[in-house]
């Protein structure tokens, strides 16, 4: 099995990632999620995987790549997570997204056709349903599709598997130190971004 996937994956070849064609879709990442129900290691992980993808919002900004975002129940769960929102762009979409796979909603489908982008870089929750379910309709829309694998999150010990479906299923996963260096691919364009970016020059937990 691992050498029937190794070869499918080495088969498709794909480019590095090409800023000018991506986007960002965040996923039900909103802090009330799961209640008080996390464990304090579930807790800190989903924190370290928001900070994370907060941080990508506001690279995406920076570099003029534009975002969608879904939100599952918020009326229940909460808005999207104020760092994230804030990273973004003013008049950044924010859908509601009530299913699962985002694919099955027709504005939200309609708002990641009207950024004219191909690749979707997917950060959020929960890793092995949403992210997941989104990620496959996505695929199935002709979409290429990247997970953050460092972006997202799933408690309750369904993360890794989440992560090992989605590479099975054929989905990149690339962590935020790769998107940093796919985006910015000199080190010319390096130096400027830290430049213009100091705070933006390494995702959390990484140092550049």
């Amino acid at each position: 099995m691992p050498a029937r996937r190794t070869r499918r994956i080495l088969g498709l070849a794909m480019p590095l990632l090409d800023r000018d064609d991506s986007l960002l879709v965040v996923i039900d990442l909103q802090p009330r999620f799961w209640g008080d129900r996390l464990a304090a290691a579930d807790r800190r992980c989903a924190a370290d995987a928001a900070a994370r993808a907060a941080w990508l919002a506001a690279a995406a900004t920076a570099h003029g790549i534009p975002a969608v975002v879904t939100e599952e129940a918020p009326d229940r769960k909460g808005p999207t997570d104020e760092a994230v929102l804030s990273g973004l762009r003013p008049g950044t979409p924010v859908l509601t997204k009530p299913v699962f796979g985002l694919a099955g909603c027709p504005d939200i489908m309609a708002a990641i056709r009207a950024t004219g982008r191909r690749t979707a870089v997917l950060a959020g929750y929960e890793t092995d349903v949403c992210v997941t379910h989104s990620a496959v309709g996505l695929g199935e829309a002709g979409y290429r599709v990247v997970v953050a694998e460092d972006a997202v999150y799933s408690p309750f010990g369904a993360h890794r598997p989440g992560l090992a479906r989605l590479r099975d299923l054929g989905v990149e996963l690339i962590h935020c130190k790769g998107v940093y260096y796919d985006w910015t691919r000199t080190l010319a364009d390096v130096a400027a971004f830290e430049a213009d970016h100091p705070d933006l020059a390494s995702p959390p937990g990484f140092s550049l």
